[in-house]
Parts: structure tokens; sequence; C-alpha cells
């Protein structure tokens, strides 16, 4: 078959750029190795901005009434104890709406899918890339695996790869990169934990981090993330190692049973992963399998969508004039990429490698608390206060001196 858009990976970024792609009139497949709803290893955690984003694609409404629950803010604990609150309501930017929402990955990403098909994609579960195909050195498509065994081309004048953190494309457009820290994630689903009402929780520790978050009536998203070295002590015994060094941070001590567990420990990384290309003659990266760097802000599902929205308005573009969609036409995607999301970039790795010095990020959220400042940050991380907020050496200074 032949069509203008095939799409590697349906979760949030393939589902993202396939509503766009499709509403804009052009023949879209995406296609994915597993079946939904599925679970996935993710915090589980949308801004108000994340929100919007939603609401763009009239999904908000369906999530809430699958039991999405209300976010107004995260706590955030230091490795020696300082927190601070920041709540959306509160920031100096408006936000769409004063609440975001917390839901299990199961719901959105199903209702992502149904959204797609409703747009007028075709969307094949169950169905694995095992080539791309080629023609005059420009990608043109891929050879896929069905469930079946069978193997079906499928030729494409745009493919993009929104195949996540190990992605079969991004590998084959070009290297792969893998930087530090490499941290890997822990998260289950647990019942019971004791939190306050829309408050996601983030706890500092020497060694890593825990988020607590609430993502149903009874039931709340457990995460933990440890450098590579560290998770490796989870061998034979995942859950073990999970609840022991949940323990080890005061804030959580006693709060996550291991005999409430609803879901089992899933693992995901290394993160601080990036593609050396995102746009190739013929194809385009979005989403973790263009990079992710660290899940602490809480907004890979944030740069998902958005990433499938700059995706789909560049590919229109492309799309427009006949013959091949060569890298150039597709230039204004990577540009739109860099503006979007440049200034998260640089405050992620602020707040990454400023965990690192346990004393120091300690000191800083004692610092952001007596000012007031909590709730810029959260609105920071959030998407919606712009990143030079706090990226000048105005909010820097008051933040440690």
């Amino acid at each position: 078959m032949s069509i203008d858009v095939l799409i590697v990976g349906a979760g949030p970024a393939g589902t993202s750029a396939a509503i766009h792609l499709s509403r804009a009139g052009h023949r879209v497949v995406a296609v994915d190795r597993t079946v939904f709803p599925r679970d996935k290893p993710c915090s589980e955690y949308l801004s108000p901005e994340t929100v919007r984003l939603l609401d763009r694609v009239g999904l908000v409404h369906d999530l809430e009434q699958a039991g999405a629950q209300p976010l107004y803010g995260t706590k955030v604990v230091a490795p020696r104890g300082s927190s601070l609150v920041g709540r959306f309501a509160q920031t100096t930017v408006p936000p769409f709406r004063s609440a975001g929402l917390a839901v299990a990955r199961r719901i959105l990403d199903q209702h992502l899918v149904e959204g797609a098909r409703r747009a007028g994609a075709e969307v094949r579960e169950r169905t694995a890339v095992e080539a791309l195909l080629y023609e005059r050195g420009a990608v043109a498509g891929a050879v896929v695996r069905e469930q079946s065994g069978a193997r079906r081309v499928i030729r494409a004048r745009l493919t993009i790869g929104a195949d996540g953190l190990r992605s079969v494309v991004a590998r084959r457009l070009g290297r792969r990169y893998h930087g530090f820290p490499a941290r890997l994630a822990f998260v289950a689903h647990v019942g019971d934990v004791p939190l306050e009402n829309g408050i996601a929780e983030l706890h500092v520790g020497d060694a890593g981090y825990a988020g607590l978050n609430r993502i149903a009536d009874g039931l709340a998203n457990v995460a933990l993330v440890v450098p590579r070295r560290r998770a490796l002590e989870s061998r034979g015994d995942v859950s073990g190692f999970f609840f022991s060094t949940l323990n080890g941070f005061p804030g959580i001590r006693g709060r996550v049973r291991p005999d409430r567990m609803v879901r089992p420990v899933l693992v995901t990384g290394p993160f601080a992963a990036w593609s050396g290309r995102v746009v190739a003659d013929g194809a385009l990266l979005i989403g973790d399998a263009a990079d992710f760097f660290d899940p602490f802000t809480g907004q890979g599902i944030h740069a998902a969508l958005r990433g499938g929205e700059l995706a789909a308005t560049a590919a229109s573009e492309a799309l427009a004039s006949p013959g091949p969609v060569t890298a150039r036409r597709l230039a204004g995607y990577r540009a739109a990429r860099r503006r979007t999301f440049l200034g998260k970039w640089a405050v992620e790795r602020l707040v990454g490698f400023g965990m690192l010095a346990p004393n120091l990020f300690d000191h800083a959220v004692a610092r952001l608390e007596r000012h007031g400042l909590g709730h810029t940050c959260v609105g920071v991380a959030g998407d919606y206060v712009p990143a030079s907020t706090v990226l000048n050496p105005r909010f820097l200074c008051r933040m440690v001196l």
C-alpha cells in the first residue's frame, strides 16, 4: 500500500501527530507492536498545559469521565528535609485552567488511539517494523510484521519515528546517544498511599528520587528513579529493591506498602538519550525517539503531544508540494523544536545535575520556598511559565545566595 504518512509508534507522540495530520486531510497509518489498552512506566502526570493540548484533540471530558484525578500542584522534598509546594493556580502566568490531571497510561493511550481513529487515521496494533524502505537514499516507508507473522510493505512519502527510547527508526536514521546522568525508573501502582488531595510529591535523596501521584480513587502512581549502577541491585528481586529503596526516603517510609501493590513494577530507561538526526530525507523523529533527558519535571507527555503537533505542521507543509519530502523541506520542524523546547531542556538539566549535589539542592529548595518561588518553578516545569523566568541571574541568585 502507498500512503502519505507512516507513523511508527502509537503512544502520545504518534497519536498526536496522527490526529493533526488526519485532520489536515492526509492519509495516515500508525503501527504499534503492542495492543491497547496497555500499561506503560510513566509518571502519569499532566500539567494544565498538557491538558490544553488534550483539549485541542477533544479528549479532556472523556478522560475525566474515565476517572482522571485533578492535579493542583507539586510538593518537592529535598535530601536534607527542606520542602516547597507549588500550585498551578498561584503562578504569575495564568494556566489554561487551575488543575492538571493525573491518569493511568492505559486510559490515556487508549483514548488517544481512539481519537486518532476518529480523526481518520488507521491504527494497526501488534504490528512491528522490521526494516525501513529506501528509494534513492531517502526513507520511503517500512516493512512491517503483523501478529500472524505476515510481512507487509507500507510505502509512505514521510515516515515518523514515535517509537520511544529504544526507537527502531531513530537507530536506522543515525547514531543514538546516551549521556549522563544515566538513570532508570521503576514504576508501580499502589493502593492506599496517603496523599494530600491533588498534590503530587517528589522526594529527592542522595542516590535518586521518588514520585507519588494519585491517578484514581485510592490508587497512586509510585515511581523510583535511580542511577543505572544502583539499578543493578534490583536483579533477581525488582519488587524487593523497589520497596526497600523507597523506605530509604524519610518522607515516604511506611507510606507505600508492598501488600497494597496493584500493578507490578515496570522498568524503563536509561534516560539522557537523544538522536543525532531528528530529520532525514523522508523521515523525522518525535517524542522520546528524538530525545529524553529525565522524568523529574513530569512533562514527557507534554513534550510528546506538543512534538506531535510540531511534526504535523511541518509535515503538512512538506507534503503540500509534489516530489520527495527532503530533510531540507523538514528543516522548519527542527527549528520549531529548538524554539519550543530549548528553555525546558536547560531547566531539565539544571535540575537533573543539581540533584547530584544534595546539600546545594536542599539549600536551593529552602530558598525557593522562603521567597515564595515554588509556584513559579512548578509553572516552568509545567511548560506554561516561560523558562526564562528562572534562567536568569536574578532568579538564580535568589535561589542559592
